[in-house]
């Protein structure tokens, strides 16, 4: 390990990219990088009495989400599973990593994306690249034939990030695919159907389905001259149209991948990032069934990273709270020394499954007490004081309008439950 001045001299040096960096106003992704490899050497100096200094920092192409963000994605996973529910999907789950050789040799050149798992235990592992492949091992595995399905899950690829685009190295997939043997086209249709009902209630904006049949595509690729054997390998190329510009994607097609071999004429690039794809994979069940039995399936995924960026963004410039918290009612006393009073309200209340919620002070102030429903959102307070409780009654008071109204205690829940039906349809 450097000495100490060493390790001073290594932090000033890399002090001093960090401010070219932020003065040149470089990427927040390239500044963050930089300012892990300062925090990296800091933790090597110490502190003042040897302890260690923690590196606080999300691991590369990962982020946390806060209770306004975590609010959105919910409201979001929502949509998309009422939608999938809707069409009479059934989920499954499978787990996070799967053995190697059973997603080695499934993503073309992408492969190289695949996060392999040192052996722990005798099996050599992998984390899942996507959820099709596991859905097509557990069909094979279970000798399951027919299943419609949708899976909401975490996937992960080694990837080269662009959080700002939302393309990262963890992430969500929401798949909807239907297995099994029907008449041609009304599965995919039913994909097709699905995502326009999912992006029109998101309500992202204007957007365009665009439907392509691979086999279209392999003869605009033969009709340019590229050898067959190539046509996969292009076609993981212009899958990134929807993430690079036009220029490069030729560049990389032309000169990388298919060099003095194609004619492809001058084309716009596309623009506008993709926030759904999906597809036929007939023949990807039968590679894992042991007598090589097909199970024809069709499916979509619901880019929830993209959709997410956007959602976010339009938050951040509309004047509309977003709530982190669902609570109803925040049951608040008048008076002081009715902390027993107020814990057996919220009690029943829970018990009747409303949303309640009380402050964890002894004695709060009855200001504190709305201040808190105005700053989280809360609907309703309920009253407690010691001549209402000397009535049987409770108030009821509507934090927007300050309308008040007394409910009798023995018929509480019932009132209450009316109320909060009538307030929240």
């Amino acid at each position: 390990m450097a000495d100490k001045a060493q390790l001073q001299e290594a932090i000033k040096t890399q002090g001093e990219v960090v401010r070219k960096l932020k003065s040149e106003k470089a990427s927040k992704e390239q500044i963050d990088e930089e300012v892990a490899k300062l925090l990296q050497l800091k933790a090597q100096l110490g502190g003042d009495e040897g302890k260690h200094v923690f590196v606080l920092k999300t691991a590369k192409g990962t982020r946390d989400y806060n209770p306004k963000q975590m609010a959105i994605r919910e409201k979001v996973f929502n949509i998309i599973i009422s939608c999938f529910k809707r069409h009479g999907a059934e989920t499954i789950d499978t787990p996070v990593f799967e053995l190697k050789e059973t997603l080695t040799g499934k993503y073309g050149e992408d492969s190289k994306l695949i996060y392999d798992l040192k052996d722990q235990g005798g099996e050599l592992l992998s984390l899942r690249y996507d959820l099709t492949v596991p859905f097509a091992r557990y069909l094979a595995m279970n000798k399951i034939t027919n299943i419609k399905r949708y899976h909401i899950a975490k996937v992960y690829r080694r990837d080269n990030p662009a959080m700002t685009r939302g393309r990262y190295r963890e992430f969500y997939q929401c798949d909807f695919d239907i297995a099994g043997q029907y008449d041609a086209m009304i599965p995919d249709a039913e994909c097709l159907k699905i995502v326009y009902e999912i992006l029109n209630e998101l309500d992202l904006g204007d957007f365009h389905i665009k439907v392509n049949d691979r086999r279209i595509l392999d003869g605009m690729f033969a009709v340019c001259g590229v050898p067959g054997e190539k046509f996969r390998t292009i076609c993981s190329t212009v899958d990134k149209l929807d993430k690079m510009a036009w220029e490069d994607v030729k560049k990389e097609m032309v000169n990388e991948k298919a060099p003095a071999e194609q004619n492809g004429a001058d084309e716009a690039g596309v623009s506008v990032g993709s926030v759904a794809g999906g597809g036929r994979y007939d023949g990807l069940v039968g590679m894992f069934d042991p007598k090589g039995r097909k199970v024809p399936c069709v499916g979509v995924s619901i880019g929830i990273e993209r959709i997410f960026s956007i959602m976010e963004q339009k938050a951040e410039t509309s004047s509309e709270k977003v709530r982190t918290t669902e609570t109803q009612v925040l049951v608040a006393s008048a008076q002081k020394n009715l902390l027993e009073e107020r814990l057996k309200l919220t009690s029943e209340l829970w018990n009747a499954g409303i949303k309640v919620e009380v402050l964890y002070k002894k004695n709060p102030k009855l200001l504190s007490q709305l201040q808190h429903c105005e700053e989280t959102g809360i609907p309703l307070v309920a009253i407690l004081g010691e001549q209402e409780l000397k009535d049987g009654v409770v108030k009821l008071r509507n934090v927007a309008s300050r309308e008040e109204v007394r409910l009798i205690v023995s018929q509480i829940v019932y009132n209450l439950s009316c109320i909060l039906t009538k307030h929240f349809d």
